[in-house]
């Protein structure tokens, strides 16, 4: 029985203390993990934390979890900025690893990161769970059979709007040190599915902004903005399919949208997040009286969905995917193929931004590698 160890309870925390709690109900063949050690920034919230979550231990101290022998893996769920230290701490104590995306700010640290897992020998995944959809799995069958003959374009957009109040205050994500901004918050989200469905990002252009030049500090005053909410990013990638990128934090109405629209020589595929339980299909081989887009509906078929629930259309959500996710980890740990994105392919994700970033500040086209 795994040993989990949980570091950070915010958002991303609570996903990954669901998906552990989950993970053995929902799927057969996966053991029940033991929750076993909670660490916070302060006593009070991480006995809370561990109360409301389900793990026998709590402390202040993130290295108590790193160092307790009952822990086997490490759920990372801080701060990027505390990525790094963090990560590699865990990777040298021999636990496995599952860390939430991006893996640094730098890519220096990135690949300090990757190293120190390689040299461990231990598993180190990172929290990409948008790939473990059962549609965006069926998209993936789809165009392996080449139903919509050879891709010659991808169109991805990610936008929220969680950063579109110019009254909204001043946090950590304005930071410098948090990253760039949306190209490493958002479009590792978007370059994970290209990852997962077409390979590998070639080139970029990539231009960003900032709709707020500066925000309100809680304490009074006002600081400047150190990072973009916007990026657009024209993209090659290396079996030659050209596509766009955009992604934006400060999109007024949107809530949590991927949109991915893939273009062949024999139809099209459309995919939203917003509506992650669906997908539209066109197909040239439709008798032009009938030609138009069907809406796919995610169901029992589209495994695994039917772990879930039983019923077409009834819907799967944002915390299904991290019991996937979890599952593939489990799957990962017992020495068998898994559907995840490791430390080594997430350094070509941070290598793709980095391009991007590197492509904004001297105004031309980069190249990945």
């Amino acid at each position: 029985m795994v040993g989990v160890g949980l570091i950070g309870t915010g958002f991303m925390g609570k996903c990954h203390a669901i998906a552990w709690s989950a993970v053995g109900a929902v799927f057969p063949d996966a053991a029940k993990p033991r929750l076993v050690h909670l660490g916070e920034v302060n006593e009070e919230l991480a006995r809370r934390k561990a109360g409301e979550f389900g793990f026998a231990k709590a402390t202040s101290d993130w290295r108590a979890v790193v160092d307790d022998p009952e822990v086997d893996i490490v759920s990372l769920t801080t701060p990027n900025q505390f990525h790094p230290e963090m990560a590699i701490a865990v990777l040298e104590a021999g636990k496995h690893l599952w860390c939430e995306k991006p893996m640094a700010p730098s890519f220096a640290e990135a690949e300090a990161m990757a190293a120190a897992a390689k040299k461990s020998g231990r598993v180190a995944a990172l929290g990409y769970n948008y790939i473990q959809s059962p549609a965006i799995r069926h998209i993936g069958a789809l165009l392996d059979e080449k139903i919509i003959g050879e891709v010659n374009h991808l169109r991805i957009e990610m936008d929220e709007d969680f950063m579109a109040d110019p009254e909204a205050l001043f946090f950590w994500k304005h930071e410098a040190t948090s990253g760039y901004g949306a190209l490493d918050d958002f479009a590792v989200h978007p370059l994970s599915l290209v990852s997962a469905l077409f390979g590998r990002v070639g080139s970029v252009i990539c231009d960003m902004a900032k709709p707020y030049a500066d925000r309100k500090l809680a304490s009074g005053g006002r600081r400047a903005v150190e990072t973009y909410d916007i990026a657009s990013v024209l993209v090659h990638l290396e079996n030659g399919i050209a596509g766009t990128l955009q992604v934006n934090r400060s999109a007024w109405g949107r809530k949590g949208r991927i949109a991915i629209q893939i273009f062949g020589s024999k139809g099209s595929i459309l995919f939203d997040q917003e509506r992650m339980n669906e997908f539209q299909l066109y197909l040239t081989s439709d008798r032009p009286t009938e030609q138009g887009y069907r809406t796919i509906l995610v169901a029992p078929q589209h495994r695994p969905y039917d772990l879930f629930v039983p019923a077409p259309g009834h819907s799967l959500g944002f915390n299904d995917l991290k019991i996937i996710e979890c599952h593939e980890l489990l799957t990962r740990l017992a020495g068998k193929p898994a559907r995840l994105i490791e430390f080594a392919e997430g350094l070509e994700i941070e290598r793709t931004v980095h391009a991007m970033a590197r492509s904004f500040e001297e105004k031309r086209w980069v190249d990945v590698r």
